[in-house]
């Protein structure tokens, strides 16, 4: 019997797939538990609209990835913060410090999990950032911590 997989099923096969099974696997497995769905020709015309779909979606925030990458690439950011003795910041600038003055500054929406850091930001100076947007884009960004007056 041929099915399709909405779910990932161990040893089967990957969600999307159009497997050849035993009729009697299909029915009593992967049928019964919601796992596949019968291969019909209107069930196969669903999955290939929804592969369409999904690939159009992809292309369209890789797009909007690339333009985001190409107006933060090379720009900086400033953050104004307390220090002590010997310039050490009273707490540190995080990545999410760093996403919430992207979005101040340049309007774009980072999430503070793309925002790569060596470490957190401890000192005043200028610190090297890479914000990972997508599979194979980034942009290279400066942080500027100054004292705060």
């Amino acid at each position: 019997m041929k099915v399709i997989l909405i779910k990932d099923v161990k040893g089967s096969g990957k969600a999307g797939d159009v497997l050849n099974v035993a009729d009697g696997y299909a029915r009593n497995f992967l049928l019964a538990r919601g796992f596949a769905v019968e291969a019909t020709a209107k069930n196969i015309n669903d999955l290939a609209g929804k592969k369409a779909s999904e690939q159009h979606r992809l292309e369209v925030a890789k797009s909007e990835a690339e333009a985001a990458a190409k107006k933060l690439s090379g720009k900086s950011v400033t953050v104004k913060a307390k220090a002590g003795q010997g310039g050490k910041l009273f707490g540190s600038v995080t990545a999410a410090t760093v996403s919430e003055l992207i979005q101040a500054q340049y309007g774009e929406n980072i999430d503070k999990k793309k925002i790569v850091l060596a470490s957190d930001i401890k000192a005043y100076g200028d610190y090297g950032v890479e914000i990972k947007m997508t599979q194979g884009i980034s942009a290279k960004m400066t942080v500027k911590v100054i004292p705060e007056e």
